[in-house]
């Protein structure tokens, strides 16, 4: 895949094997450093190319010092700790630290930028690291890991195994560059950890909202509610997009049920169904808004000083900040709990007994539990999701001497995003056991086609519990089924 000049989610939605530099961004990024290589010739003092860096910014660096000086930064910037970055998200930081260098503003050579993709291209995955990250100064130390193999430093993954990176380069042919001046600070000063981590959250998001309308519809025909909440009336005086996109598709989703004709004594259903359309589609709108800010954010130039060699200048700025993802990772990390939440809340009333089900869904309860510590597993999972939405944005904490006095703690935001993300998807799991063994029980009524397919393909996976057994295996499986999309398996 050529990189286009303008990257959109959906554009990393499926990972490319390999990428390239178009022409225009060769250009751009030579065009750039030809103007920096001038600049530097002429003398003067800039920040981080013929400085020391934060607080040591007044140190005047000597030009025989400058090259040694970016690999220096990128050795001791690597101080990440913790779990490793998982490699999907690993490509997609390269991904998109290759985009924003393209831009043409970061005073790099385009030899290094290309070492980058061919990282990328021969599917050798740096070793980054969680933990060291405050997403103000760019994410400094995820990004040192990242780029301590272009001269031959640190670790990577390849081929399933993990190993020093100069072996690998070579195996490949590829051999180790040097750092030139401006390219350390160019590589290590940017957003892309958190970018990744958004954009990872946001796809896999996308994914589970669409799951949560489904799963939910097949829960109200197991619950036996009615389809009278998602009337188009009702949204249309309230007309938020999430909202009424919600009760469109679930509705839609229930055409054709066998259940839905059947008549209800219940005047009304509890709010876990009957306020879907309102909880799911605020949480679609929240990732909407969040989506917009992730895309303007990974076409940016993030790093510093900036290159304008269309002005004539080299500015110092706070573009590394990363306050406008972490306010919005935070914010999708409350939304998507959201999901969870009204989720557990569906499961709990499947098991409890209620309209003509066993309690539990058990067959013979008492004998059986059925799934009444399915439902205990969901509630640790929501518990533990409302812990991990406290806001990492409202916290920050002095670094380098005083420099970095104020910072984002965007990175923070970022990781417990994705495991409240992955949280999500094991509480939509739970529910969907609990909803097919509901229809189950309802059977010889038959819920709509588009829902029984959903039903059938769960099936042939995960068969009906007629007595007791080892639900932990269920789970996990019925965790991967929805890593389908689901729009497949209904068409």
């Amino acid at each position: 895949m050529e990189l286009p000049e303008h990257l959109s989610i959906r554009d990393l939605e499926t990972g490319k094997d390999t990428i390239t530099l178009s022409s225009g961004a060769k250009q751009r990024i030579s065009i750039n450093r030809e103007y920096l290589d001038n600049v530097i010739s002429k003398g003067g003092t800039y920040y981080g190319i013929n400085t020391g860096f934060g607080s040591l910014c007044n140190v005047r660096i000597e030009s025989d010092e400058l090259a040694k000086l970016q690999e220096n930064l990128v050795c001791s910037h690597a101080c990440g700790m913790g779990d490793e970055v998982p490699e999907d998200i690993v490509r997609l930081m390269l991904l998109l630290k290759i985009h924003g260098l393209s831009q043409g503003y970061s005073g790099i050579r385009k030899e290094i930028v290309q070492r980058l993709a061919d990282l990328y291209n021969h599917s050798i995955h740096p070793v980054v690291y969680e933990l060291g990250s405050l997403g103000a100064s760019g994410d400094l130390a995820p990004l040192a890991h990242m780029c301590l193999p272009i001269f031959g430093m640190g670790e990577v993954r390849y081929k399933g195994q993990k190993r020093d990176a100069l072996s690998v380069l070579k195996e490949v042919g590829l051999e180790p560059m040097p750092l030139a001046a401006k390219e350390g600070l160019a590589l290590l000063n940017g957003t892309q950890f958190m970018s990744s981590y958004a954009t990872w959250s946001l796809i896999f998001g996308q994914r589970l909202l669409k799951w949560a309308d489904v799963i939910g519809a097949l829960s109200v025909d197991a619950f036996m509610a009615k389809d009278e909440p998602f009337n188009h009336a009702i949204h249309r005086v309230r007309p938020h997009k999430g909202q009424i996109e919600t009760a469109r598709q679930i509705l839609a989703l229930l055409q054709g049920s066998d259940i839905q004709k059947l008549p209800k004594a219940q005047v009304q259903d509890p709010y876990s169904f009957r306020c879907m359309p309102q909880v799911h589609g605020a949480s679609k709108d929240v990732l909407q808004t969040v989506l917009n800010v992730v895309e303007t954010e990974i076409n940016s130039v993030t790093d510093n000083p900036i290159v304008f060699h269309d002005e004539d200048a080299i500015l110092s700025g706070g573009n590394f900040h990363g306050q406008p993802l972490a306010l919005h990772l935070d914010f999708l990390a409350i939304a998507l709990a959201e999901i969870a939440n009204i989720s557990e809340r569906r499961t709990y009333l499947l098991i409890s007994g209620q309209r003509d089900l066993p309690a539990f869904l058990a067959p013979n309860a008492g004998v059986n539990s059925g799934f009444m510590i399915a439902q205990y597993t969901a509630a640790s999972i929501v518990s533990q999701n409302k812990q991990l939405c406290m806001p990492a944005s409202v916290d920050s904490i002095v670094s380098s001497n005083g420099q970095e006095d104020h910072v984002s703690m965007g990175a923070n935001a970022a990781t417990k995003l994705r495991r409240v993300v992955m949280n999500v998807q094991r509480v939509l799991a739970i529910e969907l056991l609990v909803a097919a063994q509901a229809i189950d029980l309802r059977r010889p009524n038959k819920t709509s086609p588009a829902l029984e397919k959903v039903w059938s393909a769960l099936r042939s996976k995960i068969p009906f519990m007629a007595q007791d057994r080892i639900l932990h295996n269920d789970m996990v499986a019925a965790e991967q089924f929805l890593m389908q999309d689901a729009d497949t398996i209904m068409h």
